[in-house]
């Protein structure tokens, strides 16, 4: 797709995006925030913008008059970018100084995000329609409530409009006190409107939603601007859970064991959420009120860990989640702060071991709008592994054990500051040098480093291919203990400690088991579907373990299919991003909910495959070396 330049006059800003970007999501893009009470639909008519130069597509007028027409008058959300262009942005269609809150570069959006928004449409969750009322009399005197709803669906069209008591309270003063003119807040949801918040006269402070992921081991959060789509911010942190436990099982088992236990695992999710939520508040100054929506993914058992539903009979065979999908809530439900009246959307799961997270990178890689084969791979303490295009798609999880995220290893560690990242190794001396994250002394190991030493202690022959240490190695960097073999990666005086940084070969044997279940997943997908790993065009890898992956060496150990380094994508956290672009994007829901239906899932513990494809790959790379051609030679 050609990319175009956008020019923002008088702020001398110039972007660059995919040509038929709308200037609206441009402007985001900028970090310009532009007024969109209809978001995005063109009919309330404040992200007027001037086309000083170039070509653009008009694809609605809106109700602009002849005379702005002709003096080159756009709206912004209609309008789409076709070449270079220059577009003044009048003071009238901007948000009030104040409430320009994208101070860095967190508030702008990513091209894969604006290319991703240009297909599906910014309509969000939730938006802002200023209405005024006419003044009742003794002869005029209907109710409040039944004409500003009147008024309202003037600008929605179809569909019922519900409103809170809550809201109802609000109602009567917000009007007088706006004389007769107020700003109201309204959620879509599917097919009706819910009225979240009336505030009196207009007001031109944008809605704010939430994008959530609720990760096992990290929970993320978007601050977002509904108006324009930017994200103001974003903050993560460890999920409060894990003090219950590393992985599903343990915190399913504690939230079952004891009455008021599953409370205790549910506070602690939504105490997690909040302090990131009230930390983002603070640093921009907005009100938990004014955050009037939220979407969130998570797997299965965190998504009703998230809910407080019990997770019982989720590892219990045969393995049936309560739910797979979630009806909209209030963050009132849930204890949440933001507007108590606000919506809470959760992402489909699939199955017990398939959830809304996967559901939702699913989304981000938009596999289902495509005829290429794809292999999308979230890989974590549950490996989860979804095969398919547009005319299907094949889902299995597979658990990998805490590993890659340094659980169960003896020096292993998150991708922290102080986490050995990379690692060579001499195959003459032995001798190891390392990076480390942040430049600082090493403390540990992180997954993306394992994998990596992994493969440099097979090419240096340290470890033969079932993982077992050489015994005549001549190094003092091998050693035998009482426990175990060990190999030192960092002698003591590396490190801020006193203690060498080592790699047992009980953790070798461990890593092995966890790269050994993610591709005998695959490999058992690839046979449900009758299809070989040449014949996948693109495998898109996510996660943040995956993130920083080294595709080579994971090929090398057997994690990866071996396939030319071109076919690989790396998108991070698509969990939170596919959250984002459905706060975003009605159709984007929509989508997301009919990918959950989609998806059929293989259950890896129904017969013997999946295990015989575990035991197969439980060798270095793998004991079918046709498999590796590239390792092979």
């Amino acid at each position: 797709m050609d990319q175009c330049n956008v020019r923002f006059l008088p702020d001398n800003l110039t972007v660059q995006v995919s040509s038929a970007t709308t200037i609206l999501l441009a402007a985001g893009k900028a970090g310009i925030q532009l007024k969109s009470g209809c978001g995005g639909k063109g009919t309330c008519g404040a992200c007027k913008v001037i086309l000083v130069s170039g070509e653009v597509e008009v694809e609605s007028t809106g109700n602009l008059s002849r005379e702005k027409i002709d003096a080159g008058v756009h709206l912004a959300c209609k309008t789409k970018i076709m070449g270079d262009i220059t577009v003044e942005v009048p003071l009238e269609s901007r948000l009030a100084e104040h409430q320009v809150l994208m101070g860095s570069a967190n508030g702008l959006l990513s091209e894969k995000e604006i290319n991703l928004l240009s297909q599906y449409g910014l309509t969000p969750l939730a938006r802002k329609i200023s209405v005024h009322l006419p003044e009742p009399s003794l002869t005029e005197n209907g109710a409040d409530w039944p004409k500003l709803n009147i008024e309202l669906k003037k600008h929605l069209g179809e569909g019922k409009i519900d409103i809170p008591l809550g809201v109802l309270r609000q109602l009567p003063d917000a009007l007088r006190v706006g004389k007769w003119q107020v700003t109201a807040t309204l959620v879509e949801l599917n097919d009706r409107y819910e009225l979240v918040n009336v505030e009196p006269g207009e007001q031109v402070n944008p809605p704010y939603g939430l994008a959530i992921d609720i990760g096992t081991t990290t929970v993320v959060v978007y601050l977002v601007n509904l108006a324009t789509g930017a994200i103001i911010d974003k903050q993560g942190t460890y999920n409060k859970q894990a003090r219950y436990g590393d992985d599903v099982i343990t915190r399913i088992v504690y939230a079952v064991d004891a009455p008021g236990n599953l409370a205790e695992i549910q506070a602690a999710i939504i105490g997690t959420i909040n302090e990131l939520v009230d930390s983002l508040c603070t640093k921009y100054q907005v009100k938990p009120e004014e955050i009037v929506g939220a979407v969130a993914a998570g797997n299965t058992t965190m998504t009703q860990l998230f809910l407080g539903v019990s997770p019982k009979y989720v590892r219990l065979e045969p393995y049936i989640p309560t739910m797979n999908s979630v009806p909209p809530l209030r963050a009132a439900d849930l204890g949440l702060h933001m507007n108590p009246h606000g919506a809470v959307l959760n992402f489909p799961s699939v199955a017990s071991y398939v959830g809304g997270d996967i559901v939702s990178g699913a989304l981000v890689t938009d596999m289902s709008n495509g005829d290429d084969l794809i292999l999308f791979i979230d890989i974590g303490t549950n490996g989860e592994i979804v095969l398919g295009n547009r005319d299907w798609m094949v889902a299995c999880a597979c658990s990998a054990g805490p590993c890659f995220e340094g659980g169960g290893i003896t020096f292993g560690m998150r991708a922290m500051p102080g986490a050995i990242e990379r690692v060579e190794i001499d195959a003459q001396t032995f001798d190891v040098t390392f990076k480390v994250v942040g430049g600082k002394q090493p403390i540990g190991i992180c997954g993306s480093g394992l994998v990596d030493c992994l493969a440099k202690l097979r090419e240096a022959g340290i470890i033969d291919r079932a993982g077992n240490f050489q015994k005549d190695l001549q190094t003092p960097r091998y050693r035998q203990t009482h426990e175990d073999k060990e190999f030192v990666l960092a002698w003591a005086h590396q490190t801020p400690g006193d203690k060498d940084i080592v790699i047992t070969e009980n953790d070798v044997k461990n890593l092995i088991r966890a790269k050994g279940a993610i591709y005998a997943g695959i490999r058992s997908l690839l046979r449900m579907v009758s299809l070989e790993v040449e014949m996948i065009e693109k495998i898109v890898i996510a996660g943040g373990f995956g993130n920083y992956l080294n595709v080579k060496d994971s090929v090398q150990i057997g994690l990866l299919p071996d396939l030319p380094v071109e076919k690989y994508d790396f998108i991070g956290n698509s969990s939170v991003k596919g959250a984002h672009l459905a706060l975003l994007s009605r159709a984007a829901w929509k989508e997301a909910e009919e990918l959950g239906k989609k998806m059929t899932y293989l259950e890896l513990s129904a017969g013997n495959d999946f295990m015989d494809e575990f035991v197969s790959a439980l060798f270095l790379p793998h004991t079918d070396l046709s498999l590796f051609p590239t390792v092979e030679g």
